[in-house]
């Protein structure tokens, strides 16, 4: 059998858990308009799980969507949430592989170190006829201690440097279609294309049914995709929430030397200073 990665348990592995002590279980849910990640949480979600809310735990003080926030915003977010950084955290999301990985990856520049995501998501997991309640979770108090590790994360002007001196690759997680500029950015005055020598590498390739390919199979489609895996990469989308798979599927084949450009597209793409290529890789 194929290799998986570390960071991802099973649906087995959480519900033989569920009345664990010391057990965060997270619905990481965001979707595009159409699908509201909120009201599916309070219909039904796994018993015991909390709402994370990628629109609500960011910086107030930008107005780039899903912008990581301060490590102090972080620390009395994740407070209120009843976890703390030892926790064995478990996070998922609807579809599985889609938006949670991005709140994998905020635990873990946040300090956090036993972090993990559910095979299959929440789909999966209703449709195999696993516990699930609407009941509000009832909340411990908690005091999550926040230690900000930096080099996860890449700013605008580290950005722009790691473009014109090429000094890193770039892995751009949105659809061909966004990357080439050939379908409109969804979001109102931000420009279609992609950085200048990026990599195209759509974060849904790396996922298949909501299961995160096995080790071998994310290898070769990372390498299918042009990256090369003894150099840094950076990764990217439109918001900062899907290039997170990117940075799970690094993580899991053993590669360090990786960071998330935060603002990813959002900011890039608004921005008449930065270059913007189109067409394909």
């Amino acid at each position: 059998m194929s290799e998986k990665s570390a960071f991802v348990v099973s649906a087995d592995w959480l519900e033989e858990r569920l009345s664990t002590p010391g057990l965060s279980i997270i619905d990481g849910s965001w979707y595009l308009p159409g699908r509201n990640a909120r009201a599916d949480y309070e219909a039904a979600h796994i018993p015991g799980a909390i709402f994370f809310d990628q629109d609500l735990v960011v910086d107030p003080d930008t107005d780039l969507p899903h912008a990581l926030p301060s490590p102090a915003t972080f620390q009395r977010h994740a407070s209120s949430m009843g976890v703390t950084e030892d926790d064995t955290i478990v996070v998922y999301d609807g579809p599985g592989m889609f938006s949670a990985p991005r709140v994998w990856w905020m635990f873990r520049v946040m300090g956090a170190q036993k972090v993990f995501l559910l095979d299959g998501g929440f789909d999966r997991w209703r449709a195999e006829g696993r516990p699930v309640t609407s009941e509000a979770t009832k909340i411990a108090p908690s005091a999550f201690k926040a230690r900000f590790d930096g080099s996860h994360v890449t700013s605008l002007a580290e950005m722009r440097e790691i473009v014109e001196t090429r000094s890193a690759q770039v892995a751009d997680a949105r659809s061909p279609g966004r990357f080439a500029g050939t379908e409109p950015e969804p979001r109102p005055g931000v420009r279609s294309g992609h950085m200048p020598g990026a990599r195209n590498f759509p974060a849904g390739t790396l996922s298949e049914n909501g299961s995160l390919l096995p080790l071998d199979q994310l290898r070769r489609r990372l390498e299918d995709a042009g990256i090369d895996l003894s150099r840094p990469v950076v990764t990217t989308c439109g918001s900062g929430i899907t290039a997170a798979v990117l940075n799970l599927a690094l993580e899991s084949l053993g590669h360090n030397d990786h960071r998330l450009y935060d603002g990813s597209w959002s900011e890039w793409g608004a921005r008449d200073d930065m270059p913007v290529a189109a067409g394909p890789q």
